[in-house]
């Protein structure tokens, strides 16, 4: 089942509407999240780990082959690490922010993209658990980006 991409339809149709509510959670504060370049960074991390779970849903759910499907898990996992490694830098360590220090230390930033990525890897070989990496890389992303949501929405005052 982890190679076949139409058993995971209704996976994809799940994580996509889960997706599509979070991202209201990091846009309610935005003005005051846009005054420091590091929880600015870490909101934008938030919003990548979210987008990463939404472009997978996306490609899972496209009519395609195999090998795009593979090559696309990739090319997101790539893009998402880089993403979130700038990000990363841009955000620096703040020692004064505690919403920032949590979030630079707590979220799975680089653990979702590399669980794309061996999701794409092993789908394309066809052995080491295809599309069920999907999962410990979706659940990563959304409780990752949740907490991040929560704290921005609770401990970053108006």
């Amino acid at each position: 089942m982890g190679y076949l991409p139409g058993m995971w339809r209704d996976f994809a149709v799940t994580v996509a509407g889960l997706t599509g509510l979070l991202f209201v959670a990091v846009s309610i504060k935005s003005e005051t999240l846009a005054r420091s370049r590091s929880l600015a960074s870490r909101a934008a991390q938030t919003l990548v780990l979210f987008m990463t779970s939404a472009i997978a849903a996306i490609v899972l759910v496209a009519p395609q082959s195999g090998a795009a499907l593979g090559a696309e898990l990739l090319a997101l996992a790539a893009i998402s690490g880089i993403a979130l490694f700038v990000l990363d830098r841009r955000g620096g360590h703040d020692r004064e922010n505690r919403v920032a220090r949590y979030v630079e230390r707590a979220s799975p930033n680089m653990v979702t993209a590399v669980l794309v990525g061996l999701a794409g890897l092993t789908f394309l070989i066809k052995t080491g658990g295809g599309l069920y990496w999907m999962i410990p890389a979706v659940l990563a992303s959304l409780i990752g980006g949740v907490i991040n949501a929560w704290l921005f929405l609770i401990k970053v005052p108006a």
